[in-house]
């Protein structure tokens, strides 16, 4: 048995929650993974794993174990990256998750810069408003807006954005321009950004002289992907509220109006997000080190494409 090869297989089926999952991430057959685990547990003499049709679920004795393992492959990749990093060149997959028009207006148009620098490193892109398991899903990072709600894993703050507050010169006209937030009370159609995870509609914040305040009212129509969000505002379906990276080109053409500027809520913090638990790779540290270094302008609007 390569016994240290094995505490690979256990720790990836911990971390992805099946066979399968850890399979794929490991490029192996599910039965070489299977037979690796197999081997572990009978020269532990301890049950690791518990296996139904269903679900794979760890006994307490695999908890104990993993915990300490995990310690010492962190520990041995460190030591492994540590002689290499310095003389070689990164190289290989990296898988990162980001919503839509983060992607599309602030990541993407940046992206030549990293893939001339690091040239060996394949990106795979999944972009999506919906959160992802790091761990289940194998995602190496993921760049997301708002509160953080999960300690297990590691954030680096890349930047905030502004919220704006915008409609069609068309809208205003018909429907008018209100001068206060308590107005879009009166009448006014609102197109809201609905949260992927839970379908509810995110209220419509403003702040000013250190007063915030929110607006939740029945929205006319309601979307869940910020690229399709913006879309419905630049039809004239009603006023938005969205990142002022994403609405920067429709604003220089005039085809969307700024409101109620003077109300515009504190900046929405953005983050990389990755696990703790997770060896943080060569090519994951300098993809990180990149975003540190050209995100901010861009996430703020001050840097466009």
């Amino acid at each position: 048995m390569d016994q240290l090869m094995a505490i690979r297989a256990f720790a990836r089926v911990v971390e992805a929650g099946n066979f399968t999952r850890a399979a794929d991430s490991l490029e192996m057959p599910n039965a070489t993974l299977s037979k690796l685990v197999q081997e572990l547990e009978a020269h532990l003499g301890v049950r690791l794993l518990q296996r139904t049709t269903r679900r794979v679920t760890v006994t307490p004795e695999g908890r104990d174990y993993y915990e300490k393992t995990a310690r010492i492959l962190r520990d041995l990749e460190d030591i492994d990256t540590g002689f290499n990093a310095a003389r070689s060149t990164p190289r290989g997959q990296l898988r990162v998750d980001i919503g839509g028009s983060t992607a599309r207006e602030v990541l993407i148009p940046a992206l030549p810069d990293f893939m001339a620098r690091y040239p060996d490193i394949r990106l795979d892109l999944g972009v999506s408003d919906r959160s992802v398991d790091l761990i289940s899903d194998n995602i190496d990072c993921v760049i997301r807006g708002g509160p953080l709600d999960n300690s297990s894993l590691i954030a680096r703050h890349i930047g905030a954005a502004t919220l704006i507050t915008c409609a069609t010169p068309g809208y205003l006209q018909t429907f008018g321009t209100p001068a206060y937030p308590q107005e879009l009370k009166n009448g006014h159609r609102l197109v809201s950004y609905l949260s992927p995870q839970t379908g509810r509609a995110f209220p419509f914040r403003f702040a000013r002289d250190g007063e915030k305040t929110e607006i939740k009212v029945d929205h006319r129509i309601g979307i869940n992907e910020s690229n399709a969000h913006l879309a419905a505002g630049l039809a004239g379906l009603g006023i938005i509220q969205t990142f002022s990276y994403a609405a920067c080109a429709a604003l220089k053409e005039g085809a969307l109006v700024e409101i109620l500027s003077a109300w515009r809520p504190a900046p929405y913090p953005f983050h990389v997000v990755y696990p703790q638990n997770r060896h943080l790779t060569h090519r994951l540290r300098v993809f990180i080190d990149w975003l540190l270094e050209c995100f901010p302008a861009r996430i703020s609007g001050r840097v466009m494409k």
